[in-house]
C-alpha cells in the first residue's frame, strides 16, 4: 500500500549561490557529514547537493508534511548501496512521523529516485507499506531496519 509520494525540482545554480555565500554554514544545516564526504568526492559538488535537497524536500512532502511540525533537514538523508541506488535514511521527527503513517503488522519501505540535468536536479519518493510475514519472511534489505 502507498503511504506517500512526494517530488521536488532544485535549482544547481540556486544550490551552488548558496554554496558560494553561505558555505559550510548551509552544508552542515541540511546534509549529514555522510552526505557532505559524498558530495566532497563528486566533481559536481552542487548537482549531488541539489539531487538531495529534493530528495529531502520530496520526502517531507511523502510523509504529508513538508518542512514543518518539527522534521529537521537533517533528519533525512541519502545515500547509495553499492550498485548505486539511491536510498532514504530518515531519524528523528521524521522517523517518528512514518511511524505514525504506517499501519500495524506492516513495514515502511521509502523508495527514491534522483536525477539531473543541469541547471535541474529531481527527486521522487515513495513510502510504501509491507505487510510483515508476507512469504513467512521478513524484508531484511530495508534501510529503514536497525
Amino acid at each position: 500500500m502507498i503511504l506517500g509520494i512526494g517530488t521536488d525540482l532544485a535549482n544547481i545554480e540556486r544550490i551552488q549561490g548558496t554554496l558560494d555565500r553561505f558555505g559550510d554554514r548551509f552544508r552542515n544545516r541540511v546534509f549529514t557529514e555522510a552526505e557532505q564526504r559524498k558530495a566532497r568526492r563528486r566533481p559536481e559538488e552542487a548537482s549531488t547537493y541539489a539531487k538531495r535537497w529534493a530528495a529531502k524536500e520530496a520526502c517531507s512532502k511523502a510523509l504529508g508534511t513538508g518542512l514543518r511540525m518539527g522534521i529537521a533537514w537533517k533528519d533525512m538523508s541519502v545515500s547509495n548501496l553499492r550498485t548505486g541506488q539511491p536510498i532514504m535514511h530518515v531519524t528523528g521527527w521524521a522517523r517518528e512521523r512514518l511511524d505514525q503513517l504506517t499501519p500495524p503488522d506492516h513495514q515502511a519501505v521509502i523508495h527514491v529516485t534522483l536525477t539531473d540535468d543541469h541547471p535541474w536536479a529531481q527527486a521522487v519518493v515513495l513510502i510504501e507499506a509491507r505487510p510483515i510475514g508476507v512469504c513467512g519472511t521478513q524484508d531484511t534489505q530495508s534501510p529503514l531496519l536497525p
